[in-house]
């Protein structure tokens, strides 16, 4: 772990074993990310804004329409949620 001025960095793996499995994160994607991470397995809107929740190492996990719906599938995946910017 590194400190950059009053910000704590951590490299991929500490982030990955971050929480031991129970920390996941939330980030808002747009139709393109969210049509490759599904494989093109759904039809969207071309420029529509989803959330999805990815495990702390990075494994997508849910794609949701709001933050609120992506919040919940982070509990019912039991893991505590972290909004990335």
């Amino acid at each position: 772990m590194l400190t950059e001025g009053n910000r704590v960095k951590f490299s991929d793996l500490e982030f990955a074993q971050l929480g031991d499995g129970a920390v996941g994160y939330i980030r808002e994607i747009d139709s393109d990310r969210a049509g490759i991470l599904l494989g093109g397995a759904a039809t969207m809107a071309s420029g529509s804004r989803l959330f999805c929740l990815y495990n702390a190492d990075g494994t997508p996990v849910s794609i949701s329409h709001s933050r609120e719906a992506a919040l919940a599938s982070a509990g019912q995946q039991e893991l505590t949620a972290m909004t990335v910017h």
